[in-house]
């Protein structure tokens, strides 16, 4: 991070990761990690990601992107202040990386390789996290035209408001708050799934919003 920044990149958000039973099994990590993200990982939606020039082998996942109104700084943060803090949230793809052959990781590696972070697309829509039921909400995501998974908040350590309250917690404890402005990445609902140039992915959350994404 700190050669990334000494190279004109700016954090703009966090991430937690590896929420879900089945991101959790699938890697063998059985404890959530975190890491930052910078202007330079974000693309907007429809925009081609460019994974075969950039990424060793890459993966998608589907999640929901907290857009934060206020500071949140733990210890002692609880789902409410992650209500009050938040502006929105919004559908997003991240597609992680691994510098790890073969994602044999443990959780050491996943949080020396900024947890496995690579790129961000956002949907095109946000509501208010208080117009949605953040638990029961469901995700669906297709894959060249085909269904590929399901998922739903609960996946992601019960509720993504729990997910968020856990990493402003974790990253108090070294003294790192999450601010204002930034983007907060609550975890995955579904399975990380390897993509290749000519892949395209959509997901839909209910109540939140679309996503589209286009690798090359």
């Amino acid at each position: 991070m700190k050669r990334r920044i000494a190279d004109g990149e700016r954090v703009i958000g966090k991430k937690i990761g590896v929420t879900s039973k089945a991101v959790q099994q699938m890697l063998n990590v059985h404890q959530p990690d975190f890491g930052y993200i910078t202007d330079a990982m974000v693309y907007t939606n429809e925009d081609p990601v460019p994974v075969s020039s950039t990424m060793i082998q890459p993966r998608a996942e589907g999640e929901i992107v907290f857009v934060l109104g206020k500071d949140l700084m733990g210890p002692g943060v609880t789902i409410a202040d992650v209500l009050r803090a938040t502006d929105c949230v919004m559908p997003c793809f991240e597609i992680v990386d691994s510098r790890i052959a073969d994602w044999k990781i443990k959780i050491e590696d996943t949080v020396a390789d900024n947890a496995s972070c690579g790129y961000l697309v956002l949907g095109d829509q946000a509501v208010s996290p208080r117009e949605v039921d953040l638990t029961t909400c469901g995700m669906v995501v297709h894959k060249n035209g085909r269904l590929l998974s399901t998922g739903a908040g609960a996946a992601a350590l019960g509720s993504p408001l729990n997910c968020v309250a856990w990493l402003a917690n974790t990253l108090g404890r070294f003294g790192v708050p999450l601010k204002a402005g930034e983007l907060i990445l609550s975890g995955s609902l579904v399975p990380l799934e390897p993509v290749t140039a000519g892949d395209h992915m959509t997901l839909a959350i209910g109540g939140i919003g679309t996503a589209s994404i286009r690798f090359s």
